[in-house]
């Protein structure tokens, strides 16, 4: 596109060291653990109440309410605790404090961002618009995170991200969330897992269940079924995998959305919750959905994943199934097409692919729709976030890997009643690296997970070069214009 079009604004958001949460620190081998708590538990009252003052007020400030977390901390070694007798308030908290270290969530990086309209519109300026904008926050260690931040489209076009607190907060772990039969059948079929065994723990439980009827109906398999088999084991394995990977989290209202975390939970996502791209699902009666896909890595596999909450507070995470969901990049379309959800894909890390199923969850039989055509997108093409629907079309902003591992952003055009049909393609890129843009942690990337249409402009954050991140607009009209027919030369669509 004409460089002139594009509106580069002057909103960027670099990483910040100081915003931390407060990680357990426990050693791997037990007698380090017991000798540690060994010497704490040999100090008296006094110098535990002491050394205590000046852990509080070195870190107090730094956090919104350390001392719950730190007691939490001093609960998972509290079974090391080799002494019958009582503990004081104040010496579980020095021992969850031993057992405790701060992480700097976004001190590496903070980049490929996605963005939706604010639940809450109240306070948008006349011809405005509010918007969440989600990103992927890296820190020691390379994991991720998602963090978010709040903002304003104004009417005139330009783009405000609201001021952030040093304060970030973990949410609550819902302890005994609530599971659908149906879907934990369908992923232990497709983990291979023993039906029999399966069957035998499914069978007794509600179409919904909870985590504790769960556990409940495997210890009666487990005892029921001598002598144990590996089969037995594996099943079981399997089911508690399913349990961990399916969790909610739960945020107090008193926490600005910018001071809200997700941090990795479960084995599967241990090592990061990467590139999650939101959108504001509208479903055929009216009822408004955020969904996110996001790749859980648990330092040797990828994972797609399934985020939904109603209002930024709530949060349930899903696995997803089916021979569809196997590489990075899942993005779901903002409504159902003749009925059914619709999900972009990659399943070969190379082309773009198309799914459509009757739920969420469940994805199968991808169709190829895309392949790399022009020299900047000859090694691979791939979504940047969930289709825009326009009065021409879906509208897919995309990004394209070219000569020397340059990542740039294109767009094409999909047909609104079969999003099978490319009907138009932009042939250079809408967004290139620029300048001081090309250098970073990884250079010569730019890189976006979800952008909005407001007015008649796109509104499109990117990352780059997997460090930082800002926001450029263009015309929704101009870039429409500019959008290839797809049977011309550059278009190369099956």
């Amino acid at each position: 596109m004409n460089a002139d079009s594009l509106r580069r604004h002057t909103v960027t958001l670099l990483p910040e060291s100081g915003r931390v949460i407060i990680r357990p620190f426990i050693p791997a081998d037990p007698h380090h653990v017991t000798t540690i708590i060994g010497r704490a538990l040999a100090l008296s009252d006094a110098e535990v109440g002491c050394e205590l003052a000046i852990v509080l007020a070195e870190f107090r400030d730094r956090h919104l309410g350390i001392e719950p977390v730190l007691l939490s901390h001093f609960e998972r070694v509290s079974d090391f605790v080799f002494t019958q007798r009582p503990l004081t308030r104040e010496r579980k908290l020095l021992l969850g404090a031993l057992f405790s270290g701060e992480y700097a969530l976004e001190s590496a990086a903070i980049f490929n961002p996605s963005i939706v309209p604010h639940p809450d519109q109240s306070d948008a300026p006349p011809g405005g618009l509010r918007f969440v904008m989600s990103l992927r926050a890296t820190g020691e260690g390379h994991i991720s995170s998602i963090e978010f931040r709040t903002g304003t489209v104004m009417g005139d076009g330009g783009v405000e991200v609201d001021p952030v607190s040093r304060f970030v907060s973990a949410p609550e772990i819902i302890p005994d969330p609530t599971y659908q039969k149906d879907r934990f059948r369908i992923k232990m079929h497709e983990m291979d897992c023993d039906y029999r065994h399966a069957d035998a723990v499914l069978d007794p439980l509600g179409d919904h269940f909870t985590r504790s009827e769960l556990a409940r109906s495997m210890l009666a398999v487990r005892h029921e079924t001598q002598p144990s088999t590996h089969e037995l084991n594996h099943t079981l394995g399997c089911v508690q995998w399913l349990a961990d990977s399916n969790y909610e989290l739960r945020f107090p209202d008193s926490l600005a959305i910018s001071e809200r975390i997700i941090f990795p939970v479960s084995a599967n996502e241990a090592n990061g919750i990467e590139d999650a791209r939101f959108v504001r699902f509208v479903d055929d009666d009216g009822s408004v959905t955020y969904f996110a896909t996001y790749t859980a890595y648990n330092g040797h596999d990828i994972l797609p994943q399934l985020i939904r909450t109603e209002d930024f507070l709530r949060f349930r995470i899903l696995t997803l199934n089916g021979d569809g969901v196997r590489n990075k990049g899942m993005a779901l379309f903002p409504r159902r097409i003749a009925g059914r959800y619709a999900m972009l894909s990659r399943q070969d890390n190379e082309n773009l692919f198309i799914m459509f199923s009757d739920r969420p969850d469940l994805w199968t039989s991808p169709k190829l729709i895309l392949r790399p055509a022009a020299i900047w997108e000859s090694v691979k093409v791939g979504n940047c976030g969930s289709p825009i629907e326009t009065d021409a079309g879906w509208l897919v902003i995309t990004h394209g890997v070219g000569p020397m591992r340059q990542y740039s952003l294109g767009a094409v055009l999909l047909d609104l009643e079969d999003p099978t049909k490319v009907i138009g393609r932009l042939a250079e890129p809408l967004l290139a690296p620029v300048g001081l843009e090309r250098e970073g942690y990884v250079p010569n990337v730019i890189y976006s997970c979800g952008s909005l249409v407001h007015g008649r402009n796109l509104i499109l954050p990117f990352a780059v070069s997997d460090r930082a991140t800002t926001i450029a607009s263009v015309g929704l009209d101009e870039l429409l214009a500019e959008l290839q027919p797809s049977d011309g030369p550059a278009a190369c669509v099956v």
